[in-house]
Formats: structure tokens, C-alpha cells, sequence
């Protein structure tokens, strides 16, 4: 199967870091992607932005958009041989998360941090579509991904492998007290139900990130990104 994605930094990161891409599609001038293009042998054709609307499903192509091999998702096993050697690693799990923006930003900053993966369900979750792909600026190549039926048994297996379960709620404590220098898997809920109550009953510890202002939530992938950035501090110390 083949789909379309868009955007500069994708097709780039696509061209540079892969052999997805089967034809690009160019209504605008851009020499950096045609000779990457020409340099991985993939086919240029022209054509205008109307066409390219049509073809994405979306304005916002930049002018530029390929046709590409759908995106891969992979075995956790294979997450795990992504650690890097003498770190404790991290892993994002996902609870349904519905919205490709925030799965796109999570994969932007996953790579980052040089999370280890990111975790979903086959079903209610929001896949690897080129919307994804565009938010994450090319992180979507970079950040494998493992597509699961069932999170409570893949996060109890994690556990016997000696990975510890960090949920974030709204009624846990205060994300800075932890100190997260052990194998983690971060678990972020729904954007609008949380973590469900089987898989929080299996999470170690739940943390929640303190609000001051009159806004009573943040954003799933805002959430995410502080508390990434929380393990890679306590993972990484200067």
C-alpha cells in the first residue's frame, strides 16, 4: 500500500534517511530535494498546488509532497535493542491517544531525547498517518514505533524485563520530586479520559505536573515533552 505525505522537512528526512519514497510530487522549485531525489533515484513530477491538495488531503504541503511505502511499525523487542549501551533507556506508551498532532509532537521530541520508542494500540489510537509524519518534521523515520493489541500485557512484560511504569494523571505527585534513573516507560493517557483504570493499576508510579494558572490541563504532547525532558535530566545528569 502507498500513501502521501508533505511538507519540506519530510520529504527531506524521507529522501536522506530512507528508501520509503516512490515518486515526489513538485508544484514550487527546490533544488536541495531534487538532487536528493535524483541522488536516491526517485522519480520528480511536476505538477500545481491544486493537484497536490487534492492527491494529500491538505493545503499545507509546502508545494511538496511524496508518494511513500506505508510506515512501518515494529516488534517491542526491536524498541528495546534501540537503548542505547550503559543507559537505562526510556519508552513512550500511549493510551489512546487520538489526536496526530500530539502523536507527531511526542515523536519530535521522543527523538529528541533519544527515547528508545514509542508504544500504541492496533485500535483507538491514532496511527502513523502523513499528518503525523508532518508534525513530527521527520521523527515519524527516526522514532520506531510498536503497534500492540493489548498495553496492560505489554507493560506487565516490560516489568519482568526490569522496566519500571511512570503514569501521568492529574492527581499523582509532583513530577520533580522523582528521580527517574531507571528503565522507564512513560505512559500518557487520552487527551480526554486519562489512562484507563486497568493499565494505571500497573504503572510503579503516577506523577502529575503542577498548575498555578486558571488553565486546568495542558496539552497531551506539552505534558509528554516536560516530563521526556524530566527523565532525560535525571538520565543524563551535566
Amino acid at each position: 500500500m502507498t500513501q502521501f505525505v508533505y511538507g519540506k522537512n519530510v520529504i527531506k528526512q524521507i529522501l536522506t534517511d530512507s528508501d520509503r519514497a516512490k515518486t515526489i510530487w513538485m508544484a514550487v522549485e527546490d533544488r536541495e530535494i531534487e538532487q536528493l531525489a535524483k541522488k536516491a533515484h526517485v522519480a520528480i513530477r511536476k505538477t500545481d498546488r491544486k493537484q497536490l491538495t487534492r492527491l494529500t488531503g491538505s493545503d499545507r504541503h509546502q508545494g511538496i509532497a511524496a508518494e511513500i511505502v506505508d510506515y512501518e511499525t515494529y516488534e517491542v523487542e526491536d524498541l528495546l535493542a534501540c537503548v542505547p549501551e550503559g543507559k537505562p533507556g526510556l519508552l513512550i506508551m500511549l493510551d489512546e491517544l487520538e489526536d496526530p498532532h500530539n502523536l507527531g509532537a511526542i515523536l519530535r521530541t521522543a527523538d529528541a531525547v533519544g527515547a528508545a520508542g514509542v508504544i500504541f494500540k492496533k485500535n483507538h489510537n491514532v496511527g502513523l498517518t502523513p499528518t503525523v509524519a508532518k508534525v513530527s518534521a521527520g521523527a515519524i523515520e527516526t522514532v520506531k514505533c510498536a503497534c500492540v493489541t493489548n498495553l496492560t500485557r505489554t507493560l506487565e512484560d516490560l516489568k519482568k524485563k526490569g522496566w519500571w511504569a511512570v503514569a501521568a494523571d492529574m492527581d499523582g505527585q509532583d513530577y520533580r520530586t522523582m528521580d527517574y534513573n531507571f528503565p522507564t516507560v512513560l505512559i500518557i493517557g487520552n487527551e480526554g479520559k486519562g489512562i484507563s483504570r486497568l493499565l494505571r493499576e500497573k504503572c510503579d508510579y503516577v506523577v502529575s505536573l503542577p498548575m498555578t494558572g486558571r488553565i486546568s490541563s495542558l496539552n497531551a504532547s506539552v505534558s509528554a515533552g516536560i516530563l521526556m525532558y524530566a527523565v532525560f535530566s535525571s538520565q543524563n545528569p551535566i
